[in-house]
């Protein structure tokens, strides 16, 4: 447990707090410790009990911002790895309680993986590249119709959208009605000329929309899902699990598989992922699936010509257990 003042300063920070959030315990110069937020609370009472309110220079008041650290897990690098990691300047420094910004850390997991583990690479010494584009543009080339001209056609399409693409399609195939993040409709009615998704996440569920309506895609009827696919190409698998986390522990009585769909390079990562104790105590081991990319392509190839006749009883016997 770790406990901050309840100042103006830090209770928005406190708030932008949730389980499953990553936090580094800095002290000087050094990382110490990686963890995890397992719950949150702002509790007088309890900082009295824990801390007995340890007088210091600056006041007397209690640490009522109480979070709860799971799995710390130690690190002991220089904080200049998270001033190069994320981009900060040389002469930034911590002031206590702070967090990372939200543009920040979507340009980081944009182009790594979870946190420990570029952290445990950067101190083993190991050079860590960041991820490239899906393609490069040729310099002497500045115009965008000449430089499509000359790539193989699809080869602009992201993996990722392309993946999205055919899991709507089976999920069509099999009955369901089909919702992807409102982020991404657009990409798909403007590449594949198709927009018939659910209009709302939770059209008949009864859950917080705002937890998990970014799920990639969700095959889903009325007040049932029928099951959830996680596409990880680019972003880290940590990212998927924990949206899943999420609909499990909202909907916690739901029985549907849960997919994430990868390169079969990803997954000892999955395997990797899936060992934390947040995913440990769902059970995620027997209730999330590998789907690998190669088998989606052979499942999409086998039902091309077919209309119907498919159900997701056919990606669970496909798909890989992980535990």
């Amino acid at each position: 447990m770790w406990g901050s003042r309840d100042s103006k300063a830090n209770k928005p920070r406190f708030a932008r707090m949730n389980p499953g959030d990553d936090i580094l315990i800095v002290e000087g110069g050094t990382i110490k410790l990686l963890g995890k937020i397992a719950a949150k609370t702002i509790n007088p009472d309890l900082s009295r009990e824990l801390w007995k309110n340890i007088k210091d220079t600056d006041s007397e008041e209690g640490w009522n911002l109480i979070y709860f650290i799971a799995n710390p897990l130690e690190v002991d690098l220089p904080f200049s790895v998270i001033r190069e990691l994320f981009d900060y300047s040389t002469e930034y420094t911590l002031r206590g309680f702070s967090n990372i910004s939200d543009a920040k850390l979507k340009e980081f997991y944009e182009q790594y993986d979870d946190l420990y583990s570029i952290l445990q690479r950067k101190k083993m010494g190991e050079l860590i590249e960041k991820k490239k584009d899906i393609f490069e543009i040729p310099e002497e080339k500045d115009d965008v119709s000449k430089v499509r001209e000359e790539m193989p056609e699809g080869e602009t399409i992201s993996e990722h959208l392309s993946m999205q693409w055919k899991l709507i399609q089976l999920g069509m195939k099999s009955g369901s009605k089909v919702w992807i993040p409102k982020s991404d409709q657009q990409q798909i009615i403007s590449q594949y000329e198709y927009g018939d998704f659910e209009k709302e996440f939770t059209a008949g569920i009864d859950v917080p929309a705002k937890y998990v309506e970014n799920i990639d895609v969700v095959w889903k009827e009325e007040f049932r899902i029928d099951a959830a696919f996680e596409i990880e190409n680019t972003t880290a698998i940590y990212s998927g699990l924990l949206r899943f986390s999420d609909l499990k522990i909202i909907a916690p009585n739901s029985n549907y598989p849960l997919f994430i769909v990868a390169p079969q390079s990803k997954r000892n990562r999955l395997l990797e992922q899936i060992k934390r104790p947040t995913f440990r105590r769902l059970d995620f081991g027997n209730k999330v699936k590998f789907l690998p990319y190669e088998i989606v392509n052979d499942i999409d190839n086998f039902f091309k010509n077919s209309v119907s006749g498919l159900n997701v009883d056919v990606l669970v016997g496909r798909s890989e257990s992980i535990n």
